[in-house]
């Protein structure tokens, strides 16, 4: 009763409803499948499942390996033929690369590109086990690499090779041998414009011949006129004197100082007013000089490519007029008793002057423009020339031979300046590389470096009265003390600006006492700081253009001469 219950649904309700138990076509009575087996463990038969699958190969269309397979499952050629359009794979056998398996191997640089060169070379090569010798060419022997042949063997096979060469080509034909043929130029070509057939030259039109004509007589004009690259200048030196007399009734020169020629006072005092000016320089004036010691003759050096001496003392005139450079002249510099002195011309040309009768004595040339010319100070080497150059070199001359006897190489510009320091035994030079450097006279090794990234170039520099400082003229609008001694150190409490000198090279210079530091600057004043506490004492207005220069005189204490762009030297009291 239980069974007919349990099978008996309310649907049944309704189709007994519609339909009678005895109707012929009612259903029978339907009994749920049940069956009567012990429930079974199916562990056993997923781990031999397993287990059997461990030992046959991977099929490479499966994303997910339900267990870990063996290196040789993974590596195992796939069963069964394969597509001949299929991709490579890695399952395709044991191989990481279309061509098949390879090997990392650890090689050094050198040793793979000695092997490298050598199959290319030779046809052969040592694999990376060095135990086989790979390639179509064997060695007949012990193995050689590029490396480890001699260069007569590397001579033997190349001519070797260019003989075998030869011996299986054919013999060249006439026009290969002919330079004006197609066939000579495509064997012989070079270049991309080698190919093209160079055609005879043709005749020049009249144009083109009047305009070559032009060009080779202005081109030897310019080397007449010493224009030329490195060549001298063929301009003749001469002189003018413009004074009464040469000699005076006692048969003294007249560049002979006076008698009674000396310090009136030991003391400076800063200059007031104007008392002289000297006016014959058609250019402007770049540098001047008074003569040593007594200073009673000033020597001027011009843009005009002349170079003027004037008398201070007496007439106050020009004396004599040196005409030896075709070009502006750059520096002077007087020889100790003042009889000679030196000039440095833009027409790279040094001139070694008799100053009383104004020949010159010698000629000095590298072909580089001389930014700087110095004599040794010391009386026995007074013919020791030293001559900073356009080069970056400081060439030293011995100007009894005529002979360059060393040159100091190492600024990375045209040097500027040279000052000799420590009783001569040393010298520091400046230059546009925005350095200091320290010599020893006479070896051209640099015992003492200066250079910071705050440094600008010195285009001139000054020694003061006691030899223990020197004065910088700096490009930043500042004048700098260094110290002379071993250490050459910047004395950071000692700096004097102010003046605008920014693109010029004025001189800087000191008063005899050494109580007073006085500048040019490029608005044309002069301008004078006192030395100790380093405040400015006087500005005075000498020029109109650029104040290039400044001069104290050597026994007038209170006395200075300026000179400018303007063509004009001023006297000061």
């Amino acid at each position: 009763m239980d069974l007919l219950q349990s099978s008996y649904t309310p649907d049944d309700e309704d189709d007994d409803e519609q339909q009678p138990l005895s109707s012929p076509d009612a259903s029978p009575l339907r009994l749920p499948a049940k069956s009567a087996a012990p429930a079974v463990d199916d562990t056993a038969l997923a781990l031999s499942a397993a287990a059997a699958s461990t030992s046959r190969p991977l099929d490479p269309s499966l994303h997910l390996v339900p267990f870990n397979p063996t290196a040789d499952q993974l590596w195992a050629p796939v069963l069964g033929p394969q597509h001949p359009h299929a991709p490579i794979s890695s399952a395709s056998g044991n191989r990481n690369h279309k061509l098949g398996h390879v090997e990392d191997a650890a090689v050094l640089p050198f040793l793979f590109d000695e092997q490298y060169n050598t199959f290319h070379r030779f046809g052969y090569a040592a694999d990376p086990s060095g135990l086989h010798i790979v390639g179509d060419a064997q060695p007949s022997a012990e193995p050689d690499t590029v490396y480890n042949l001699a260069p007569s063997e590397h001579k033997r096979r190349r001519l070797q090779s260019k003989d075998e060469e030869g011996a299986n080509q054919e013999p060249l034909p006439p026009e290969a041998k002919n330079p004006a043929s197609d066939e000579w130029i495509l064997r012989n070509k070079q270049s991309p414009w080698a190919g093209k057939k160079e055609a005879p030259p043709a005749e020049l039109t009249e144009e083109q011949r009047q305009y070559a004509e032009a060009h080779a007589a202005k081109k030897a004009e310019k080397e007449a006129r010493g224009e030329g690259k490195g060549e001298k200048s063929d301009m003749v030196a001469k002189s003018t004197f413009h004074g009464k007399e040469e000699r005076d009734y006692q048969g003294r020169s007249w560049i002979t100082p006076p008698k009674d020629a000396k310090a009136s006072n030991e003391r400076c005092y800063i200059p007031k007013r104007c008392v002289h000016e000297w006016v014959g320089h058609t250019k402007g004036v770049s540098a001047i000089r008074f003569f040593p010691k007594y200073g009673h003759l000033l020597l001027s050096a011009s843009m005009d490519c002349k170079i003027k001496i004037w008398d201070v003392l007496e007439s106050r005139t020009c004396m004599r007029t040196y005409m030896g450079h075709s070009k502006a002249v750059r520096d002077i510099s007087f020889s100790n008793d003042g009889t000679k002195f030196l000039s440095a011309g833009y027409d790279r040309n040094i001139q070694y002057w008799d100053t009383e009768t104004g020949q010159v004595i010698s000629t000095f040339s590298t072909g580089k423009v001389p930014y700087v010319v110095k004599l040794n100070p010391d009386e026995d080497k007074q013919h020791v020339l030293l001559a900073g150059m356009s080069d970056k070199k400081i060439v030293q001359w011995d100007m009894k031979s005529g002979q360059i006897t060393q040159e100091y190489d190492q600024h990375l510009g045209a040097v500027n300046t040279i000052t000799f320091v420590d009783n001569n035994r040393r010298f520091v030079t400046s230059s546009d590389d925005k350095s200091l450097r320290v010599w020893e006279f006479g070896i051209p090794v640099v015992i003492k470096y200066i250079s910071e990234p705050h440094m600008h170039s010195m285009p001139s520099i000054s020694l003061h009265p006691n030899s223990n400082w020197l004065a910088a003229q700096s490009l930043d609008n500042q004048i700098l003390i260094y110290s002379t001694k071993e250490r050459f150190q910047l004395n950071k409490k000692k700096r004097f600006a102010g003046h605008i000198v920014a693109g010029y090279a004025c001189q800087v210079n000191f008063s005899p006492d050494g109580r007073f530091v006085m500048s040019g600057d490029g608005e044309g004043s002069c301008w004078f700081w006192d030395w100790k506490s380093c405040r400015r004492f006087k500005t005075l207005k000498c020029h109109n253009g650029v104040c290039i220069g400044c001069e104290w005189h050597p026994l007038e204490t209170s006395k200075v001469a300026t000179c400018g762009w303007d063509g004009v030297i001023k006297y000061w009291d």
